[in-house]
């Protein structure tokens, strides 16, 4: 399907509000506070979200909203959209740049759209179902995944090692031992940095809706593919494992290596 007209901008404005509430506050001295699942939670988080949500549903007020702080409105609309006003917020408040604002759409369920916006260092990759991803920062880059078939020859990145279950920490180990090398941190930015053809292959689990959903349109607008463990889609009903691919080659000897470990 072909994204109506105008989505795409008003999905960037509400970026651009998002990142004037979050880059004051970056590095700041925030009150951060724990809440039920311990990552911490920050003013910039609250805030950003508000602007978001104010921004979408005034722009759409039929659309619905999955948010990370405020919780669900019309989470069974036609067109959904799914925030994270701060995604990597142990990076945010320990002053690291590895942070950055998703703000994804689902049509039917289904990732349409997604941005990736790094409001610190100016970063942005747009992802709209059938077209090229779109990337704009300081620093360069051309959106398109690499070529690399070879998982011995791939670079991983994990968001932590304790995003995983306890049952998936012999299939984490696994793929860390089968491929070149493993970087650990990143959050979202590691998607886009395969996006950009500089990492192979991101895995990780306990991933939440807003955790994923704009990275889909991103990665596959690239050439590559997000799948869970099991090569499945992505979807509302996903069990948290999250697999993404620069060369879909690695789709299956990754997908072997993590079913084996998770079996074993």
């Amino acid at each position: 399907m072909s994204l109506p007209a105008g989505y795409a901008a008003v999905a960037e404005a509400a970026a651009d509000l998002a990142g004037a509430v979050i880059r004051p506050l970056f590095r700041s001295a925030l009150l951060v506070e724990a809440k039920g699942d311990a990552s911490p939670v920050t003013e910039a988080d609250r805030a950003a979200e508000w602007a978001l949500r104010e921004h979408l549903l005034g722009a759409f007020p039929d659309h619905g909203v999955i948010g990370e702080e405020h919780g669900s409105v019309r989470p069974e609309a036609e067109w959904v959209w799914v925030l994270d006003p701060i995604d990597g917020t142990r990076a945010f408040v320990t002053g690291r740049p590895l942070f950055g604002t998703l703000i994804g759409l689902l049509h039917r369920g289904k990732p349409v759209l997604g941005v990736i916006d790094q409001p610190a260092t100016g970063e942005r990759w747009l992802g709209v179902a059938g077209e090229p991803t779109r990337f704009t920062g300081p620093f360069g880059g051309t959106p398109g995944c690499r070529p690399c078939p070879d998982l011995a020859a791939a670079e991983l990145s994990c968001t932590s090692p304790a995003i995983f279950r306890p049952e998936e920490y012999a299939a984490r180990d696994a793929l860390c031992g089968a491929v070149r090398r493993v970087t650990w941190g990143g959050d979202c930015y590691s998607y886009g940095l395969l996006a950009l053809g500089l990492v192979d292959l991101v895995v990780d689990s306990t991933m939440k809706p807003w955790d994923w959903a704009a990275l889909v349109p991103v990665v596959e607008g690239a050439g590559g593919a997000v799948t869970d463990w099991d090569g499945k889609p992505l979807t509302l009903e996903s069990d948290g494992t999250v697999m993404a691919v620069g060369d879909r080659a690695l789709l299956g000897p990754a997908r072997r290596i993590l079913r084996d470990g998770k079996a074993g």
